[in-house]
């Protein structure tokens, strides 16, 4: 019987490199997979309306100036609850500790100013949107524009009107977001008087936290910040008005006016006007919502939130502290409540910047950055930041924190300029756009309304710049604050 000659035996070593090339090759495409999945999941959450118009379920108009989107790369898709802590921390924002001092001034009139402009808001916003969107050939609405700048596009002309909103904007995202650094220097040297810290020093100590804020890349995140901003909003209200209650034995309804005094009513009707704006952020989040159809009812409740919070908050206040109400009500605070209440603000302060920041961060990429001339100078294939949109990030939170340092009388330069960028932004345009795209569809009524808005706008802006300017010469007749 002839044995057959046994198969060569391959060796351990030849064994392992053959199985380390298989699994090798089964990880690189499974791994390039996934790559291309997340690369076209943050393409489409990106700029979701230009991957539905591939589809033809999207007619979206190309912007050349100010980009598709205010805010750029969104992200997940947020909640109606989500955008409404959006909205909530930019309307529930720092002015909140400045009301009482409103009705000193304004009285009666001071509340109801803060619920009548809460519903002119809420309806300049929701008009805002409106114009988004047109109907098509079968009478449904579709949104053939993504974004502020893509209506003003639309009613200025293509050659200034994109200019002249992403201007505004920038004005206004960049100032608050230089505001609330102010505010963490004030109210930090108000909390440690005694410190051998100035208020300067405390800016740049505030902006050491704010500068991993420069990594947030989409929406989803900035929620985040805005729910615990939410947080500690309602925490300060808490507190402050349990130590109210607990005065309420010589709380004095008679000490709130009922007359106007035209010198100082202005001034508490700024404040008021300025409390309520968040028309910057509208567009963007009414597109990067899961469910857009619930933006109307997210935008009622979060007004109707704010006015109840804002007229009452005010009015408590103003009982308990009366003619000594002071411009910013924590001062009123014994001082183991007012450490501990502007601690929190500061917190506040600090978790309100994310948002103002990241719209402003967003749309100056896409002026000078756009990726029709630079794709991946900015965000990579696979949606990251790349290092030179890491650092141009990083920069635009130290030119932020620089400018509160080194501008002088900063809070009065934003209320001048705010004065004009606000009303317009927040009254006049969204009026106007409307009357613009939708005017010849609109009742009377709604036509008289809009135009009685714009009236408005113009006369706030008017008579805040008049104001400011007022005490900007004043400011700087006293001399530089260094």
């Amino acid at each position: 019987m002839s044995s057959s000659t046994p198969l060569p035996r391959p060796s351990a070593k030849n064994i392992v490199i053959n199985l380390s090339a298989v699994v090798r090759e089964k990880l690189t495409v499974c791994f390039e997979k996934i790559r291309e999945k997340r690369a076209e999941t943050n393409r489409f959450a990106r700029n979701p309306n230009q991957e539905l118009s591939n589809f033809g379920s999207f007619n979206q108009e190309s912007v050349d100036y100010g980009g598709a989107d205010e805010f750029g790369g969104s992200g997940d898709k947020i909640t109606e609850w989500q955008a409404g802590w959006n909205v909530t921390n930019a309307i529930q924002g720092m002015f909140i500790v400045s009301l009482p001092f409103a009705v000193l001034h304004g009285g009666y009139w001071a509340l109801v100013a803060m619920i009548g402009i809460a519903y002119i808001c809420c309806y300049t916003g929701k008009i805002l949107v409106e114009c988004l969107y047109e109907p098509d050939a079968n009478g449904v609405n579709t949104r053939v524009r993504d974004s502020y700048v893509a209506i003003a596009k639309e009613c200025f002309g293509k050659r200034y009107g994109p200019k002249v909103v992403s201007t505004a904007q920038l004005i206004e995202l960049l100032m608050t977001c230089i505001l609330y650094i102010v505010l963490c220097g004030d109210l930090m040297i108000g909390t440690f008087p005694d410190s051998p810290i100035d208020s300067r020093s405390w800016m740049m100590i505030s902006g050491m936290f704010l500068l991993p804020v420069a990594f947030l890349k989409n929406l989803h995140h900035v929620s985040t910040f805005s729910f615990w901003c939410t947080v500690a909003h309602l925490l300060v209200n808490f507190i402050i008005v349990a130590y109210t209650l607990a005065c309420i034995g010589q709380w004095d309804p008679s000490e709130v006016n009922l007359s106007i005094d035209l010198d100082t009513f202005p001034i508490s009707l700024g404040i008021i006007v300025f409390s309520y704006t968040s028309h910057i952020f509208l567009p963007t989040l009414e597109g990067n919502m899961q469910m857009p159809e619930q933006f109307n009812n997210m935008l009622d409740w979060s007004h109707l939130v704010a006015a109840i919070f804002k007229s009452g908050f005010g009015y408590l206040a103003f009982l308990t502290w009366q003619k000594s109400t002071l411009q910013v009500i924590t001062n009123n605070l014994p001082t183991v409540w007012k450490s501990l209440v502007n601690v929190i603000l500061v917190l506040k302060a600090v978790l309100s910047f994310p948002l103002p920041y990241y719209a402003a961060v967003e749309l100056l990429e896409k002026i000078f950055f756009p990726k029709r001339k630079h794709p991946e100078l900015i965000w990579d294939k696979w949606g990251d930041l790349t290092n030179i949109g890491c650092m141009f990030r990083v920069i635009v939170v130290v030119v932020c924190i620089l400018s509160a340092v080194l501008i002088p009388h900063f809070g009065i330069l934003m209320g001048f300029i705010g004065n004009f960028t606000g009303t317009m932004l927040s009254f006049i345009w969204p009026c106007y756009f409307h009357l613009k795209l939708k005017g010849n569809s609109l009742h009377w009524k709604q036509v008289a309304f809009d135009c009685f808005i714009i009236f408005l706008g113009f006369l706030f802006a008017i008579v805040g710049i008049y104001d400011s300017g007022k005490a900007m010469v004043e400011a700087f007749a006293i001399g530089l604050p260094f």
